[in-house]
């Protein structure tokens, strides 16, 4: 990575080949995870500098976590990590995409494949509303995480 911030023309952001991401205000990236065997989105999560760096590094997923405040590799309290495939980034370089091969099965904290396991339900009066789809989970969290 060049700098943590882009700059210079819109060109060399858009067009060149050098790293250069734009993170916002707080110093982050969102980064969309997915499944690099069948495309499923697993996870939305943000990265800062230092978890992107690690990531190249290592060849595994880092984030940062905005509630806890502090960095994180994926996997490191469940076993779940995320091998790397391909790190890709948009146009303006204010996105990340990942592609990895899932560890143990499950992204979510939860205990689930993705994150992504509700769906709204569509059409006039409904308000809202929630429907479970894949919401299978693969793990139990309260005995991963020793939470209830």
């Amino acid at each position: 990575m060049s700098s943590s911030h882009a700059s210079g023309p819109a060109s060399d952001v858009e067009e060149g080949l050098v790293l250069r991401p734009k993170f916002d205000a707080n110093g982050l990236v969102t980064c969309v995870t997915t499944d690099a065997g069948n495309g499923e989105v697993l996870m939305v999560a943000h990265m800062n500098d230092e978890a992107l760096r690690r990531t190249i590094e290592s060849g595994e997923a880092w984030y940062f976590s905005r509630s806890r405040r502090r960095l994180w590799r994926k996997g490191e309290s469940s076993g779940h990590v995320q091998r790397v495939v391909e790190l890709r980034v948009d146009c303006d370089q204010d996105a990340i995409w990942l592609r990895v091969e899932q560890q143990g099965g499950a992204a979510c904290h939860t205990g689930r494949r993705s994150c992504f396991y509700r769906a709204a339900v569509l059409g006039e009066g409904k308000g809202g509303a929630l429907a479970f789809t894949d919401a299978d989970r693969v793990f139990d969290p309260a005995q991963v995480y020793g939470k209830s």
